[in-house]
């Protein structure tokens, strides 16, 4: 973060006003990338989901031997996870969560696509949801994505140093066939934070959703 927010400040290079702004800019993008978890919400959602599948599905199915593998990766001592998953509808990130969640595994932090409206980002942001900074899926080459890249980066290295769980869907928009953008600058954090040695080691776990009929 200090090598990416070196260049001047036009205007006010150096001074201690420059420095506040830069710390201000910092602050507004880590809020644009995530929010506080609800205990509040995450405890009503726990408890409202299984009454909405019900509705909306004739029945859910887990499958064994992918559930036993989950957890044994999860008892992998001071390894963080990171879930790689095939994105093919909107609920996949609530379902992935509530799976994980009710096995003892943790709240994961999931990546969720940009196109969502304010609240409803505001909303999946405290239970657990995480956005890339605005505009840098759209615009920004890897050779220029200045502080918010290098916000992204200490981002990512930070959950997964502290073992919090990060669900990667692969897809943008769903069910698209192919490696989304920004899934792929996910992917590149996690790259990165095994590059620069801030993390020993990561247990990429693939799980997979299917649906009769996609909601």
């Amino acid at each position: 973060l200090q090598d990416a927010a070196s260049s001047p400040d036009p205007g006010s290079a150096g001074d201690e006003g420059s420095r506040r702004r830069w710390k201000e800019e910092i602050c507004r993008i880590l809020r644009e990338i995530q929010a506080p978890l609800s205990p509040l919400l995450l405890r009503l959602c726990h408890w409202l989901l299984p009454k909405l599948l019900t509705r909306v599905f004739l029945g859910v199915q887990l499958h064994r031997g992918q559930l036993e593998m989950v957890l044994r990766a999860a008892r992998t001592p001071q390894v963080p996870l990171v879930f790689l998953c095939s994105h093919q509808s909107q609920v996949d990130g609530l379902l992935l969560s509530f799976v994980l969640l009710s096995q003892g595994i943790g709240v994961p932090r999931v990546t969720v696509g940009a196109q969502t409206s304010p609240r409803l980002r505001s909303l999946l942001q405290r239970l657990g949801g995480v956005f890339l900074p605005s505009g840098m899926a759209q615009t920004w080459s890897d050779r220029d994505e200045g502080l918010p890249g290098a916000v992204l980066d200490a981002y990512v290295q930070e959950v997964l140093q502290s073992h919090q769980p990060l669900v990667l869907f692969l897809e943008e928009p769903p069910a698209s066939l192919r490696l989304g953008d920004p899934a792929r600058r996910w992917l590149l954090r996690v790259l990165r934070a095994l590059r620069d040695g801030a993390l020993p080691d990561v247990l990429i776990v693939p799980v997979g959703i299917a649906y009769d009929v996609a909601p």
